[in-house]
């Protein structure tokens, strides 16, 4: 049996904490949930939901493919919002960077996300 792997790039935000931006094991991609941090500067993106949504989006497909994958191979997530009346927004963006077939999801709100955000996501899918 394969150990899992580690994933890191400097694409996207370097761990907040004691977690790695994903681990690939057995063909799968775990990757953590990501904040709208934009990777360049460390400052938390927080113009509009849209905006953070689009960050967050482009922080999953940096760890993806530094895995080896892309958003076409994600057949799982879960969205993090501080507030639900955010939801279409958020769908719409996140629509926006997906394909059919969907992934699964779930999506739930939460009392708060780390650094004041708005949206987390985070994903599952496999190697390409």
């Amino acid at each position: 049996m394969s150990r899992p792997t580690e994933v890191a790039t400097k694409e996207a935000p370097a761990a907040i904490g004691p977690y790695s931006q994903a681990i690939v094991h057995n063909g799968l991609v775990y990757c953590s949930g990501q904040i709208p941090l934009n990777p360049t500067t460390g400052e938390l993106v927080t113009s509009d939901i849209e905006a953070e949504t689009h960050q967050v989006m482009k922080n999953l497909q940096a760890v993806l493919r530094a895995a080896g994958s892309d958003l076409n191979a994600v057949i799982r997530t879960t969205i993090y919002l501080q507030n639900l009346e955010n939801f279409a927004k958020v769908n719409d963006v996140y629509a926006s960077y997906l394909s059919k077939p969907f992934p699964a999801r779930a999506t739930v709100q939460v009392a708060k996300l780390p650094r004041g955000a708005n949206v987390e996501i985070d994903a599952i899918a496999h190697q390409l």
